[in-house]
């Protein structure tokens, strides 16, 4: 049997997610933890001007967006990078090196999340901010999101339709209260938004891109809906005007609210505080109760975050188990809830395993190690990205009628993300140290499975259907 009757013969997903909800789900997936815990560390990159590095993570990301677009529209199937990649280079463990390290972003960005949260918490609660403290909520946090995830699918998304009105109820707080500030004639001092300062004699293009490297983790979240694709009513048509909308969206708001956090309170206050914007709203609204709920608000805003990014790795960990590229254990289904058992304890215990390393030896803050890991393992997915579309370029059995991206933009794309991915760019070691350590895993977890599927006799261990990667149970 040919493999297009193969496919043909497979039950479609149902498409069920117009330009609303499509652009609930791009909106809601890049607004979170990145500005809320990482606003103050990109200030002390680059200084005042800390809406710089979020504009231009913006345009790199859009013109990544463009990139996606013709991907999505040409290959309207679940899968995202993993997928592209097989299409364009055909090398199995290549294919699997972008999954794993797609997955391991998703682990990272929840364990930046876990880190913001423990911190709101504390802050919440006026309990101070020790540094065990920090790390014990963070991984009780970790271990609660396990048990929903555990759960199933259902409550996961219900769960994430609250948390993600939470989650832009609480930026449009952040700037609603910093416009009436700035209407009263407060301490609202607009020029030092464009003071550059550098904690070090670096020039300003490298304090920029270096600021930026870290920015780019609030513009991360877009390219989930890629794996929407299958579910999408006429993507073709709908995901570019949806995509750039969403994208477009949280540009304005991550400039705004950066803008406003500097405005408001003063450079070396912010980038100390491992809570910015519930200082920003401290200082915009002193005397309203505004800014004691916030710190709750921030810990569910974070909350969403780390539920999406920790429900698909265990299900992308899940898929490839089930593709025979990862040991076969991990693939293992819960009897009663029907959810990928293994594959969730596998993924907690390397959040774990990050959030005790963080604490233990992180010589900056733990958000702005665990942010800018995550950013440079999408980073060098991104490039992966930019590069598939000048190959596919020569595939002439895709869907016709697809969205077509001008040459320039994925040239562009490929060459900003990946001098964002090198050590010039300002980035420092321990991001490469947690991302190297990542990946090694990947490779040693590929290399036992290919000795456990020589003992089964299992042949050709390789991602056979890229579809199917994040796709689980429950």
């Amino acid at each position: 049997m040919s493999e297009s009757t193969t496919v043909t013969e497979q039950p479609q997903l149902k498409r069920v997610m117009g330009p609303g909800l499509l652009l609930l789900f791009v909106v809601g997936d890049i607004l979170g933890t990145g500005v809320y815990a990482l606003t103050g560390q990109v200030a002390g990159e680059v200084g005042g001007a800390a809406w710089l590095p979020f504009l231009v993570a913006f345009l790199i990301a859009t013109v990544t967006a463009f990139s996606y677009l013709e991907l999505v529209t040409k290959y309207p199937q679940a899968a995202g990078a993993a997928l592209y990649a097989h299409k364009a280079f055909g090398i199995h463990f290549f294919t699997f090196i972008v999954a794993f390290v797609v997955m391991c972003s998703g682990i990272t960005s929840a364990s930046t999340a876990s880190q913001a949260f423990a911190s709101n918490f504390l802050k919440g609660f006026d309990l101070g901010e020790e540094k065990l403290a920090v790390a014990a909520i963070a991984l009780a946090f970790m271990a609660v999101l396990a048990a929903i995830n555990f759960r199933g699918v259902s409550e996961s998304v219900k769960l994430n339709v609250v948390l993600t009105i939470v989650e832009i109820t609480g930026l449009g707080v952040v700037i609603l209260v910093g416009l009436w500030a700035f209407t009263q004639g407060g301490d609202f001092d607009l020029s030092r938004t464009m003071v550059f300062e550098s904690e070090d004699e670096r020039s300003t293009f490298v304090a920029v891109t270096a600021a930026t490297s870290l920015a780019f983790f609030a513009m991360v979240g877009f390219e989930d809906s890629a794996n929407m694709a299958e579910e999408t009513k006429d993507p073709v048509r709908t995901f570019p005007r949806v995509l750039l909308s969403g994208l477009g969206i949280a540009g304005v708001v991550y400039v705004l609210v950066s803008i406003i956090a500097v405005a408001l309170v003063p450079l070396d206050a912010l980038q100390a505080s491992s809570t910015p914007l519930v200082d920003v709203v401290e200082a915009a609204a002193p005397g309203l109760p505004i800014d004691e709920i916030f710190p709750f608000i921030t810990m569910f805003a974070v909350s969403n975050t780390a539920l999406i990014n920790m429900l698909m790795a265990s299900r992308l960990i899940y898929g490839m188990a089930r593709q025979h590229v990862l040991p076969p254990v991990l693939g293992a289904v819960h009897r009663t809830r029907r959810t990928p058992w293994v594959a969730i304890l596998f993924t907690t215990v390397i959040a774990f395993g990050l959030i005790l390393y963080v604490s233990a030896f992180a010589s900056k803050s733990a958000v702005s190690v665990l942010g800018g890991t995550t950013s440079l393992l999408l980073l060098m997915v991104f490039t992966v990205v930019n590069i598939a579309v000048l190959v596919l370029r020569r595939d002439v059995r895709a869907t016709g009628g697809h969205f077509r991206t001008p040459t320039v933009l994925p040239v562009l794309g490929a060459l900003a993300s990946a001098y964002l991915v090198l050590p010039f760019s300002g980035r420092p070691a321990s991001q490469y140290l947690l991302a190297g350590a990542l990946i090694i895993v990947g490779v040693v977890l590929y290399g036992i499975t290919a000795l456990i599927n020589r003992q089964l006799g299992i042949r050709g261990q390789h991602i056979t259907d890229p579809t199917h990667l994040g796709e689980g149970p429950g």
